[in-house]
């Protein structure tokens, strides 16, 4: 072996030294891999003469991230830049770190997911859930399956199969992925009777249009859009009146599942679970894995007479949810026991208080830290924000963002790049330049973004 050879052999840094310099966002076992390969590629292209130079490190971490970036998972964490706090294509809410400790003791070990640790006896994987629910919303039950959406099919299955519902035409909505709440009633065997008009429904209405075959009344909350203007929609007391007049159960699908008020958060009026339980409805179902910053579930609250019927449903099998989804639903509920907490620690909350000066400070923090990159041009915008996942779709929260543009690259070709990062990173073109949404970046995110432009540069 000759000695420049030898030089440049000898020239090759340690694993252990790479290690260091490696996105942190790769697991270590994975990183050390990568970074033994690249470097006995390096080798042996050296010793076979058809590398006859020094490598600079920082091309040889460039193909340990190439490496690591072409063995990733299909399925990564990803960086939400574009300002949506629910984001459905980014997976809708990031769950607590107290979510992910109760997930990790509970998943990775046995535990009493249908085992009653006082009697000794098998036990209901949905009686972990009944008391806190009961302390949250006040309802006597709860059940909870994978989506609202199977969540309002195992109610109508149950409750009005072969019966009809009377549903206001105004409350016939699409709720995503081009499901429908018309397909969801006659999947679940129940037939539509259609009452009022798209703008205008009176509880006269629904009177005219009860008969013997009638099996519920079906309230469906608009949460992802406002008809305005000319409306008008019965008190949700005097529906309950009239379904508990006629032996009939009022069914509300509240869709985002508020459980706290977002008026303090300069957000308008929406109806919370424990009020319409409080207003009447015998049955409220809504999402987990929305406003109420969970995993995804559909969650049914009420009561008990009606959800044990729903326990017996065979259908209730397909839809279960599964021990992971149960500890991440059980300890998100639990931060709610405490107002303060819970917008404190669950991710959705603490995104939508943020203030407009939070969000500036953020921003501030992130440009300082970016604007060394040579080649790179960084700005501070005022913008706004979306809540998404179908909740307050007039609504936008004031935020600021972190512009990125260069002369190198255009503005797709730049997103494309963040996109293809080490940790993904998704933004929206505005102005011809990337924007990066400091409502929904975390503070320990700013390294890793810092790094893939580092990388990009």
């Amino acid at each position: 072996m000759s000695k420049e050879i030898q030089q440049i052999l000898a020239s090759l840094p340690s694993v252990d030294i790479l290690l260091k310099q490696i996105d942190s966002s790769y697991p270590h076992g994975k990183a050390k891999e990568a970074a033994q390969q690249v470097l006995a590629l390096i080798r042996k292209e050296v010793v076979a003469g058809s590398r006859q130079s020094v490598i600079d490190q920082t091309a040889i971490l460039a193909l340990i991230h190439k490496e690591l970036a072409e063995k990733q998972f299909s399925l990564r964490r990803v960086i939400n830049g574009t300002g949506t706090v629910v984001h459905t294509n980014l997976g809708r809410s990031s769950l607590s770190v107290q979510t992910q400790e109760q997930v990790l003791k509970t998943s990775f070990h046995y535990s009493n997911l249908e085992f009653d640790l006082a009697s000794g006896k098998r036990g209901s994987r949905y009686s972990h859930l009944v008391s806190i629910v009961k302390k949250l919303t006040g309802a006597e039950d709860v059940l909870v399956v994978n989506n609202n959406a199977a969540a309002v099919l195992l109610v109508l299955s149950t409750l009005i199969q072969e019966k009809e519902v009377l549903v206001s035409r105004g409350e016939l909505v699409e709720i995503g992925g081009a499901f429908r709440i018309p397909d969801v009633i006659t999947s679940s065997g129940g037939k539509i009777v259609e009452v009022g008009t798209t703008n205008k429904t009176h509880l006269t209405d629904y009177k005219t249009a009860l008969t013997e075959e009638t099996g519920a009344i079906l309230k469906v909350h608009t949460s992802n859009y406002r008809i305005i203007g000319f409306t008008e929609t019965p008190e949700l007391s005097d529906l309950a009146e009239l379904a508990h007049a006629n032996n009939l159960p009022l069914i509300n699908d509240l869709g985002s599942g508020l459980l706290l008020d977002m008026r303090p958060f300069g957000l308008p009026y929406e109806p919370t679970v424990k009020e319409v339980l409080e207003q009447g409805c015998d049955i409220v179902t809504f999402s987990g894995d929305k406003l109420l910053g969970g995993p995804q579930a559909g969650i049914i609250v009420g009561k008990r007479e009606y959800i044990e019927k729903m326990k017996k449903n065979q259908l209730l099998r397909a839809l279960r949810i599964d021990k992971m989804t149960l500890g991440a639903l059980e300890a998100t509920l639990a931060l709610y026991l405490d107002e303060k907490e819970a917008i404190k620690n669950v991710p959705t909350l603490q995104m939508i208080s943020l203030s407009e000066a939070d969000c500036l400070n953020k921003a501030t923090e992130l440009a300082e830290l970016l604007q060394p990159i040579a080649g790179l041009n960084v700005a501070i915008e005022k913008d706004n924000s979306k809540i998404g996942g179908g909740s307050y779709p007039e609504h936008l929260l004031p935020t600021y963002a972190v512009s990125l543009s260069s002369d190198q690259f255009t503005a797709d070709v730049l997103q494309a790049k963040l996109r293809l990062s080490a940790t993904p990173i998704i933004t929206r073109i505005k102005n011809d330049c990337n924007y990066l949404d400091l409502r929904t970046i975390a503070l320990e995110e700013f390294s890793l973004i810092q790094a893939s432009l580092q990388a990009i540069f």
